[in-house]
């Protein structure tokens, strides 16, 4: 069989041979897109590749004053407060965190001098404990309900009035310390009312001069 007999039955029956490809006019590569170049020199923006690229100016934004304080005459103090969710908050919280502190150092010690019929350090440690549980508890959750009850009061009042001073915190004082002991008769009424004033005014007297 000669040479070009062969050639001729390898392309009947569709054997590989040269072929050369050409890329037409309608190709649809891009040849206009960003390369590699573009892109490390800078001369490209990937940032109009965002949906809102093309808005610009036309799109508004929501402004929130979320660091303007209060401008309730008399609020100005050493403490910034925004209003009176950061002073229910924060009051709320700094209290319950101080009144747990107090309560589980007195229950601290109040188990560590507690007599145990039998010496041990099992019994010593679990004596500690119950008492740091029961005094920290105590005091914590007396604090943040006075806390919270006085900040309600003192916001209302202010509210009321249109500004803040010493005789609105020892109100509001006065009425959250007798409602919280309303419940144990007119005298403890009256004794904690008087305490918790004279505290609410000294903390508002404090804040504004230091």
């Amino acid at each position: 069989m000669s040479s070009s007999d062969s050639s001729s039955s390898s392309s009947a029956f569709g054997a590989p041979g040269p072929s050369s490809f050409s890329v037409g006019q309608g190709s649809s590569f891009p040849s206009d897109g960003p390369t590699a170049a573009d892109i490390l020199l800078g001369s490209y923006d990937p940032t109009r590749l965002h949906p809102l690229a093309s808005v610009q100016e036309s799109l508004d934004f929501l402004q929130l004053d979320d660091d303007k304080l209060t401008d309730l005459p008399g609020a100005t103090t050493a403490i910034p407060s925004r209003g009176w969710s950061d002073d229910l908050c924060y009051g709320t919280g700094t209290l319950y965190l101080g009144g747990l502190t107090v309560g589980g150092i007195w229950g601290l010690r109040e188990g560590a001098r507690r007599p145990l019929a039998v010496s041990n350090s099992r019994l010593r440690i679990n004596s500690i404990l119950n008492a740091v549980t029961r005094r920290g508890t105590f005091i914590g959750n007396s604090a943040g309900v006075l806390a919270l009850v006085y900040n309600g009061f003192n916001s209302t009042i202010d509210g009321i009035r249109g500004k803040h001073d010493i005789i609105g915190s020892m109100t509001a004082g006065g009425l959250t310390g007798a409602l919280y002991k309303s419940t144990a008769g007119v005298k403890p009424a009256l004794a904690a009312a008087t305490l918790v004033s004279g505290l609410a005014g000294v903390w508002s007297y404090v804040k504004t001069r230091v």
